[in-house]
């Protein structure tokens, strides 16, 4: 019942912040970048160009191309992939279609730059957000995953494709390169504080460290920082004498302490340090993802076939459990 309970507990938290990211994309979006007639990439970017050219209402145009996509993407893409944004599509209209109409004029009035550059950190942080707790927000990804699937063009590269021709569409509208100029600069924050967001969570360092006082520094390290060691045997090949070194992974946070008890023990000491995306384990992040039962796949050159499998073990079982003669 504790693990239905946490699960539930998971599954809300995780809705809770998709539903909050989008609804930060929605506002920097709908009170800095629309109302400015900046087009952006993706789905949004083309709801933009519709509202501009004909005056469409931009969540209900956003909401039936993602469903058109998302039609057609169901056999290409997989069940999986389609459900897990058909939440994201919907939240991301409704909330589009409450928010639009609240700022027909940008807050930064006649400051088109400043209005993208917050507009764009605004939705890269939502951005952020969802993506980091399994969310999405549909659009053009949805394109992406269907060529990537189909040719050799990465996911996202695709993805930006996409974008630049949907924000240089914009010139047929407007007749104005700036546009173009501010819904690239858009895409390009958008993108930066999205990433930062998304790994900043999980960031962790790791250290190189050589010293002579290599164990007085592993101890320090386990009892002052709370972090584990582990003993690498090297060869220093300018000297040809054997060295220690300890390799150290903690927070990004902790790297600054680290310094200061290598430091603190020998000021000679070797330290290389090194950015880690991503630190899973007992005292990091857990890996959140699910896991399916493994079965071994049958290979012509190194895997042994199903029935030859089923044969063997039958015939260990039998020989740890001879049966017993009939009474």
């Amino acid at each position: 019942m504790t693990e239905t309970n946490n699960r539930l507990l998971r599954f809300a938290r995780d809705y809770f912040f998709i539903v909050s990211g989008l609804a930060l994309y929605a506002f920097g979006f709908s009170a800095f970048i629309l109302p400015n007639n900046i087009v952006t990439g993706g789905v949004v970017g083309i709801a933009s160009l519709t509202h501009f050219a004909f005056g469409w209402n931009v969540a209900v145009v956003n909401y039936g191309i993602n469903a058109l996509l998302l039609l057609i993407a169901f056999r290409t893409v997989g069940k999986q992939f389609v459900l897990r944004t058909i939440f994201g599509a919907t939240a991301c209209s409704v909330l589009l279609y409450f928010f639009v109409p609240l700022f027909p004029k940008p807050i930064v009035d006649s400051q088109p730059f400043m209005s993208v550059i917050i507009g764009a950190t605004l939705c890269g942080i939502g951005i952020g957000i969802t993506f980091t707790h399994n969310g999405s927000s549909a659009g053009t990804d949805i394109v992406a995953a269907m060529v990537s699937k189909y040719t050799n063009i990465s996911f996202g590269r695709m993805m930006v494709y996409c974008d630049v021709i949907i924000t240089s569409s914009s010139y047929l509208i407007f007749k104005q390169i700036d546009v173009i100029v501010y819904g690239l600069v858009f895409m390009v924050i958008l993108s930066y504080v999205a990433d930062m967001v998304i790994n900043n969570n999980r960031q962790a360092v790791q250290f190189l460290i050589i010293s002579d006082r290599w164990e007085d520094i592993a101890n320090a390290i386990n009892n002052d920082a709370n972090r584990g060691c582990t003993l690498i045997h090297g060869t220093g090949w300018y000297t040809k004498q054997d060295v220690k070194m300890l390799l150290v992974v903690a927070r990004r946070i902790e790297s600054v302490n680290i310094f200061r008890i290598v430091k603190a023990i020998d000021t000679d000491a070797f330290i290389t340090q090194t950015v880690v995306n991503g630190a899973y384990g007992i005292g990091f992040d857990e890996v959140k993802v699910r896991l399916k039962k493994y079965r071994p796949q049958v290979n012509d050159e190194c895997m042994i076939p199903d029935a030859l499998l089923r044969q063997a073990y039958a015939e260990k079982n039998k020989e740890n459990n001879p049966e017993q003669p009939e009474k």
